[in-house]
């Protein structure tokens, strides 16, 4: 196995479960087989949500490449994000550090006690930079799931954080819905590249809570990028303000959609809960 005897850091961000791996002097570049393998159980790290690694970086302090449970390999996430700008604002001792990833470069800085701040760039909000199969107005997209006459979830708005989401406003959040209409619209044919599927429930207009089936990984506790992208959505329908603290499973994000710049911060906590070494195949 191409990451045999590798140290790691297991990390989580409001509940995000992370397994990173720095690859500054020897590049770290599994196979989908071998991430699906180090994230079943059996391997001994306790399953992840995402696997990173940690890249030398031309333009940055560091590139961020980022595996999902199933293998595949996505442009960015945002609770990653936060932990890997942790990791070197603690090494370098900057106040900011900048973190480069396939999704584009972000900005990461110290928001407290393992608190960061991650500026995760302007909302890409065109239908086709989602992207969307066809075009349509991403406030509400052409996209219902049940019955025509009486559908359960219906007009989500889309958005991309580096990575394509697409949120429905809903007071339905339990654990069998969230995954069995997830799945469903994860693989739908208006979404190209698959997508992350939020659900949220604006609780009033500066508090949502959400739930968010993640492409790739399925139901996870917390996720970053479909945090804001929650924010985003229910701001431009309205239904809250610019500024939000969003309430996932594990725990919570303050996420800013900054009116001068355009910018979407996000801030949220950083937690290692361990480190030791890959297993050797």
């Amino acid at each position: 196995m191409t990451q045999a005897a590798r140290p790691y850091i297991r990390m989580n961000g409001a509940g995000n479960a992370f397994i990173v791996v720095q690859a500054f002097e020897a590049p770290f570049h599994p196979t989908e087989a071998e991430v699906r393998a180090l994230a079943d159980p059996a391997a001994g790290l306790g399953g992840f949500d995402q696997l990173i690694g940690v890249e030398p970086s031309e333009t940055a302090d560091a590139f961020m490449r980022v595996w999902n449970a199933d293998g595949s390999m996505v442009q960015t996430c945002g609770n990653a994000l936060r932990c890997v700008g942790w990791l070197l604002l603690e090494a370098t001792d900057k106040e900011e550090v900048v973190i480069d990833t396939l999704g584009g470069p972000t900005t990461a800085r110290r928001a407290g006690d393992h608190q960061v701040t991650v500026d995760m760039g302007a909302p890409r909000l065109d239908w086709s930079q989602v992207p969307l199969a066809e075009e349509m107005d991403t406030r509400g997209i052409e996209l219902q799931v049940g019955p025509i006459d009486a559908p359960l979830l219906h007009t989500p708005g889309a958005v991309s954080m580096g990575n394509p989401h697409v949120v429905f406003f809903t007071d339905q959040q339990d654990d069998a819905f969230v995954r069995g209409s997830g799945s469903l619209v994860e693989h739908h044919p208006l979404f190209p590249e698959g997508v992350n599927v939020g659900f949220a429930r604006v609780i009033d207009r500066d508090h949502i809570r959400l739930r968010v089936w993640e492409r790739g990984a399925g139901l996870t506790l917390a996720c970053g990028t479909g945090a804001c992208a929650a924010l985003v959505a229910t701001a431009r329908r309205g239904l809250t303000d610019r500024k939000a603290t969003v309430v996932v499973d594990g725990g919570e994000l303050t996420i800013d959609w900054d009116e001068v710049s355009g910018h979407v911060f996000m801030t949220g906590p950083v937690e290692i809960e361990r480190t030791g070494l890959l297993p050797q195949s």
